[in-house]
C-alpha cells in the first residue's frame, strides 16, 4: 500500500535574515518557525526547528520502530526502546553538508542478550526506510542495554 505524507515550509526575505514555517498535515508541526539562528547558531531548540532537526527525529522515530520489528522477528519484545538521532553537519565543498548520522540506542529487552541486542540494532539501522533514504551519508549506532 503507497503512502504519501505531506509537510509544506514558507520562507520570505534573505536566507540569513528571513525566517519561514514548517507544518504538517497531523498537526505535529503547525507554523514551526525556522530561521538562520535556528538552523546554525541556536541548538536549544527555543528559535525554531532546522531540517537536520527534523531528519533526526524522523530517523529516531522511524529506526526505534523498526527494531521493534526486528526484535519481535527474533522472538523478543522490548519494554522500553529509547533512540537518540544526531545529525552532524560539516564543511562541504564551499557549503554545509550533512556528513553523518550516529543512532545511539537504549533499550530495555528482556531474556535478550547484548550480542542479540547489538546485531538487531545494526538491522533495523541499515533496514528502517528512513535509513534507506539517508544511506549516501555514514550511518552509525551503538546499542546498550538498560538494567
Amino acid at each position: 500500500m503507497a503512502l504519501t505524507r505531506k509537510a509544506t515550509a514558507t520562507w520570505t526575505g534573505t536566507g540569513k535574515d528571513g525566517s519561514g514555517t514548517v507544518s504538517t498535515t497531523s498537526g505535529a508541526l503547525d507554523n514551526t518557525p525556522h530561521t538562520f539562528l535556528s538552523r546554525f547558531v541556536s541548538e536549544d531548540g527555543r528559535a525554531g526547528t532546522n531540517p537536520e532537526e527534523l531528519i533526526a527525529a524522523a530517523h529516531a522515530s522511524c529506526f526505534t520502530m523498526k527494531m521493534s520489528f526486528v526484535l519481535n522477528a527474533a522472538g523478543y519484545t522490548a519494554n522500553l526502546l529509547e533512540c537518540t538521532a544526531s545529525v552532524k553537519m560539516d564543511k562541504v565543498g564551499d557549503g554545509q553538508g550533512v556528513v553523518g548520522i550516529h543512532l545511539d540506542l537504549k533499550g530495555r529487552v528482556p531474556r535478550i542478550d547484548t550480542a542479540t541486542f547489538q546485531a538487531c540494532a545494526e538491522d533495523a539501522k541499515t533496514n528502517c526506510p528512513i535509513s534507506q533514504l539517508l544511506k549516501s551519508v555514514p550511518i552509525t549506532v551503538s546499542a546498550a542495554l538498560l538494567a
